[in-house]
């Protein structure tokens, strides 16, 4: 999976997986987090969000299944 740099003060980097409906996110932390059954409305709307912490603290956290990679 690809993943794109983004302006964030929390997040690092997002991919996502249309195929599958994954969503990958590392932290600058360091953590890395798969999200799954994440429709691609949710990704785009991350994607497009001002502030892409509080979109994903907002929409996306605590509302999919998740793994940690890392």
């Amino acid at each position: 999976m690809k993943m794109k740099p983004v302006s964030s003060s929390n997040l690092n980097s997002v991919g996502y997986e249309s195929s599958s409906k994954k969503l990958r996110i590392e932290f600058h932390s360091g953590g890395l987090y798969e999200y799954s059954g994440v429709p691609s409305s949710t990704y785009d709307s991350l994607m497009s969000a001002s502030s892409k912490g509080s979109y994903f603290h907002n929409n996306i956290k605590d509302r999919y299944p998740t793994s940690k990679l890392r």
